[in-house]
């Protein structure tokens, strides 16, 4: 590739000049494997961005995409309709838990973020309590890039480039407590007590100004930090006791990656709003969504003055294409077991990662469902840059990985295999061997 021809494109969370001065490209991807433009297979430990579950280029999808885009390019849905999103819609109702069985669509986990605490506002107001309108999000949180979502999110640098933010969002404290919790899998030990931060925050600021809490059940973008053992469950509490409305952000917890349908189901407890996307198509074609309790979509609709009930949608909610790879990469999940796949897996994905304890650089290991989070010791004055050089290396022998500070994240695509975790702990364990 002429290197010219990387300079107009500013690219997304990505140190652009060092990219640029050495590209890592794929052109082409199938199953568990990208193609990398110098013809190598690059086994995909990340899922390309936690999105590709049902793994690359799965022909059911394809087929629909297709399919679809030559038959119905696009439709309008402010006022008008076509029949696939009712009918998806109806499948997400039934795979989601109860009440959770009003869905609302959206093109990605940011604006599936967003709507979800217009949702939440829109609720409140239709019962006339238009004062509860302040959001509690939690420190190093991730709720995608919107103003909302960053807003309410709580990664330091996600933040501070951007002065403007929601009026009146409070955080409560993240639950990274390695000093206790170290070298765990599933739910740690430690930390439900933490939830009665919420508490704090109804006390500060009076639970009659408070619409809702969102968090995600396992924090992914920050690191892969899992809950306490029992910290959703009173979360769940305290929002009910003051008429507070959970959310739970599953846009990386959703669609298998916890051996289950989601996260909620996994850990046995039910929000008020779920936001989903990524695994939703399969990473294939944008989409994304918030499921709602029905009593909220009731309180919306019911108490309405205007004909329409919320003044809210995207241009491209629901758009054919993406509905269509949405119905084809649920009975993918279906037909092949997909998710059960995951959960069988589990143990031996925390048996491989686990394994790590004594390489080089580790000093901390957390996993859960599908995920993996490999904490290494930071260089003086870098942090970030070891991990980096672990992605560049990993990379050269043949497996991508997501790197966050000095944090590896893996969630592979779901059909892995046994003998995939197995390439996938020994090649971390070598870079790690290589890596100063």
């Amino acid at each position: 590739m002429n290197p010219n021809t990387l300079e107009n494109y500013w690219m997304p969370f990505t140190a652009n000049r060092d990219f640029k001065a050495g590209p890592r490209m794929v052109v082409s991807a199938e199953g568990m494997y990208y193609t990398s433009e110098d013809g190598r297979q690059i086994m995909d430990g990340a899922a390309g961005l936690w999105c590709a579950n049902a793994g690359h280029s799965h022909p059911l999808i394809v087929e629909a995409i297709a399919t679809t885009a030559k038959t119905l390019d696009f439709a309008p849905m402010f006022n008008f309709g076509h029949p696939e999103p009712f009918r998806l819609a109806g499948q997400l109702a039934a795979l989601f838990p109860d009440p959770l069985n009003r869905i609302f669509f959206a093109n990605s986990g940011s604006e599936a973020v967003d709507t979800a605490l217009k949702i939440a506002l829109a609720y409140h107001k239709a019962r006339g309590k238009a004062g509860k309108n302040r959001f509690i999000g939690r420190e190093r949180g991730y709720h995608g890039v919107g103003f909302g979502g960053i807003s309410v999110g709580g990664i330091v640098a996600n933040r501070k480039q951007f002065a403007t933010h929601l009026p009146g969002v409070d955080h409560m404290r993240h639950t990274h407590d390695p000093a206790r919790n170290s070298f765990t899998r599933g739910a740690v030990p430690h930390g439900a007590e933490l939830a009665d931060d919420l508490e704090r925050l109804v006390t500060l600021h009076g639970a009659e100004t408070i619409a809702a809490v969102i968090v995600e059940p396992v924090a992914g973008s920050t690191g892969v930090l899992p809950p306490p053992e029992g910290y959703l469950q009173r979360l769940r509490e305290i929002a009910t006791r003051h008429d507070i409305l959970l959310i739970f952000d599953e846009v990386i917890t959703g669609f298998g990656r916890m051996g289950r349908a989601t996260a909620s189901e996994y850990f046995g407890v039910t929000p008020d709003l779920m936001t989903f996307a990524k695994g939703v198509t399969s990473g294939t074609i944008p989409m994304g969504g918030v499921a709602a309790a029905q009593f909220i979509y009731d309180a919306v609709v019911e108490n309405s003055e205007t004909p329409i009930e919320l003044f809210h949608g995207y241009t491209y909610s629901a758009h054919p294409v993406a509905t269509a790879a949405a119905l084809a990469a649920l009975r993918a999940y279906s037909e092949e077991g997909m998710f059960e796949n995951a959960a069988r897996l589990e143990q031996a994905w925390g048996d491989a990662f686990h394994g790590l304890k004594d390489a080089a650089h580790v000093t901390d290991i957390r996993t859960i469902g599908l995920i993996a989070g490999v904490e290494l010791a930071s260089r003086d004055g870098a942090a970030g840059a070891r991990a980096v050089e672990v992605m560049k290396r990993a990379w050269a022998k043949g497996l991508m990985i997501r790197v966050t500070g000095d944090i590896m994240a893996l969630s592979p695509p779901l059909i892995l295999s046994e003998s995939d975790i197995g390439f996938m702990a020994d090649t971390l364990r070598e870079v790690l061997a290589e890596t100063a």
